[in-house]
């Protein structure tokens, strides 16, 4: 497979921070075969249409073509009919990766014979609040044991960050759902598993990921993943993973600890009190810095309690249908 053609998609919306470094990485790539990049713009309020323009005017691997709901899956399906190649990689526009990753995610698909392979979601922050949630989100007190933000064992996975694909595979599988705003990667990969696909995690494969600037950008982001993740657990049943159990029951169990505590007894404040000194004690003791420190509980309790509450108040028809009988 080593010079075997690939077509690089990304969804772009408001990505004027960061579309310019992540393409040029992409374009800069060790890789012997031939490889595409195709950028499926989405309505952007900001400069980013503009900078993809001068982009694929500068260099004619970049293909521009249009994603007018913005939604990602939509995005990445219209980039993958366009498509050229046997093989799709997808990164996203504020992600960056090393020189020899499609050499390494190409070999890494032939090697295990994957119909998906990808690696660790490296986040890297810039400023102090960026640089926290970047801690939390590599973390386990953060996101729990998840190999594609922690780190682990080469080997097959549910999921994997991004991924790079058979497109085959991907075509029988049905593309990306268009019903998930989020989670799209995790319920596409269960379908990939359900069709008897191999997914392929391994650390080699690292993709630096630069986190959200605000704690409201933050607490937005988490709050859709939490819903769309119930939804992925109401789609598909056999889906569900417990470690996604724990932000809802924490969420519970404070709540319930904060009206017991008013309404009964100080005693019952005992839990909210130990999970609010666990994260107090993780920020110090895993910031880099004594900004770090000060700022990791709150990104801690927010991408728990946020996380947790998205997935509670999850409604039924999120993705236009009803429960499963």
């Amino acid at each position: 497979m080593k010079n075997i053609g690939v077509s690089v998609v990304l969804p772009i919306l408001n990505e004027e921070r960061h579309l310019a470094e992540s393409i040029h990485a992409i374009l800069q790539q060790e890789y012997d075969g031939e490889f595409e990049v195709i950028l499926a713009l989405g309505p952007s309020i900001d400069r980013t249409n503009e900078i993809a323009a001068g982009l694929a005017k500068a260099d004619p691997r970049v293909i521009l073509v249009d994603n007018p709901t913005g939604r990602t899956a939509a995005g990445l399906n219209a980039a993958l009919a366009a498509s050229r190649f046997p093989i799709i990689a997808r990164i996203d526009g504020h992600a960056e990766v090393a020189r020899t990753y499609l050499k390494d995610a190409v070999r890494l698909l032939h090697e295990h014979n994957a119909v998906n392979v990808g690696g660790v979601m490296a986040a890297v922050g810039r400023t102090p609040f960026e640089r926290s949630v970047a801690t939390a989100m590599r973390s386990v007190l953060g996101v729990g044991a998840s190999r594609f933000h922690v780190g682990g064992q080469a080997g097959p996975a549910d999921t994997v960050y991004l991924g790079t694909f058979r497109k085959d595979a991907l075509i029988a599988a049905g593309g990306y759902d268009e019903r998930f705003t989020r989670a799209q990667d995790w319920e596409l990969n269960f379908r990939l598993r359900e069709r008897g696909g191999t997914v392929w995690f391994d650390p080699s494969l690292i993709v630096t990921y630069r986190p959200r600037s605000t704690i409201k950008a933050l607490a937005k982001q988490y709050f859709e993943y939490g819903r769309w993740r119930r939804a992925v657990v109401r789609s598909h049943k056999g889906s569900v993973n417990y470690r996604y159990l724990a932000a809802p029951f924490a969420v519970l169990v404070n709540a319930a600890s904060i009206i017991l505590g008013f309404a009964l007894s100080p005693l019952f404040f005992t839990p909210l009190a130990l999970y609010l000194l666990a994260i107090l004690v993780g920020g110090l003791a895993l910031g880099k810095s004594l900004s770090e420190k000060i700022i990791l509980p709150s990104v801690f309790a927010t991408m728990h309690m946020v996380w947790g509450l998205g997935f509670l108040t999850s409604p039924k028809r999120l993705v236009g249908q009803d429960e499963p009988e």
